[in-house]
């Protein structure tokens, strides 16, 4: 095994968890939750329209130092999105 690859994938999974986990003690579990006051969209319609927006930022500033955070939030709306379909399919 690649111990360097192992150390770096689990490093970046942290990382990303950490944002997941912070923003959902910030905004409530709202992502799979979604409130429904204003945007009546199903957890997974609203998800799919932030990675949307997420992709767009990229498209049109590209990656780089001003947007890196962008790639972060696309890997974990991405991430989020996988946990709405298994809820759906009650996995």
């Amino acid at each position: 095994e690649n111990v360097k690859f192992i150390g770096d994938l689990n490093r970046h999974l942290q990382e990303v968890g950490d944002l997941l986990k912070n923003k959902n003690k910030a905004y409530g579990n709202s992502a799979l939750n979604p409130a429904g006051i204003f945007s009546k969209l199903t957890a997974e319609e609203a998800l799919c329209s932030r990675i949307d927006d997420k992709l767009m930022r990229i498209k049109n500033k590209g990656i780089n130092d001003e947007t890196e955070d962008t790639v972060d939030d696309l890997i974990g709306y991405l991430f989020l999105l996988r946990m709405a379909i298994a809820e759906k399919k009650g996995d």
